[in-house]
């Protein structure tokens, strides 16, 4: 079995820095910031996890839940890996073919819906505690690649001014974080750090020594 613990411990310091971020926007705006019990809009967003994420997602996925309790989670990400796919390809003759720009190909993601595997028939989070930073930020203020976003159903209001996470400095961070994972359990494929993967490719993914490209000794 690989070890992850290391970097894991690095990664939860991120999160535990992102807490704190979420919760002081939620303490000065609390008008704004209408997160709460059931609320599950940041749960049908389109996103991908880096190799980081992905470990540590589907490390406690495996390991918090048990065999019959993930069962049907992984009928979900069957499901929910279909959609992607076809949304991705539709992303892709967007770019290549119909010679859209990246902010308009952007702004259609943005758009997309899918329901995340982890979500439950009681609108609640299976993982919640282990979710991703991206879940953790979602109802304040974000930009990525100069691009703002904010929750449709908070009440920060577009044109006034908010404190933003800037989440391409927290994209850059899990992207070293990834190559520091590599680097623990001896993996020599330096690419693999770029790799990104939507949560319910994730849950069904294998991330061993095969997967990493890694030779067992003898």
């Amino acid at each position: 079995m690989l070890d992850f613990s290391k970097t894991f411990e690095k990664y939860e310091a991120l999160v535990a820095q992102t807490d704190k971020v979420f919760a002081a926007m939620q303490e000065a705006h609390k008008d704004c910031v209408r997160c709460e019990i059931h609320c599950c809009d940041c749960c049908f967003a389109v996103f991908d996890l880096t190799l980081v994420e992905s470990a540590y997602i589907n490390y406690h996925f495996n390991r918090s839940l048990n065999r019959k309790d993930r069962r049907p989670i992984l009928r979900r990400a069957e499901k929910a890996d279909r959609k992607f796919y076809q949304i991705k390809n539709k992303l892709k003759k967007m770019y290549v073919h119909e010679d859209k720009s990246p902010e308009e190909v952007f702004l259609h993601l943005a758009r997309e819906r899918v329901q995340c595997p982890l979500l439950n028939d009681q609108e609640l989070c299976d993982l919640y505690a282990m979710r991703p930073i991206t879940c953790r930020v979602y109802g304040i203020p974000t930009s990525i690649g100069g691009t703002p976003h904010t929750c449709e159903k908070s009440g920060f209001k577009e044109g006034t001014s908010y404190p933003t996470v800037n989440l391409d400095n927290i994209n850059d961070r899990l992207f070293e974080l990834s190559k520091d994972l590599l680097k623990e359990i001896g993996s020599n494929n330096t690419k693999m750090h770029i790799s990104l993967a939507p949560v319910s490719t994730v849950l069904m993914t294998a991330y061993d020594a095969e997967y990493f490209g890694i030779q067992r000794r003898r």
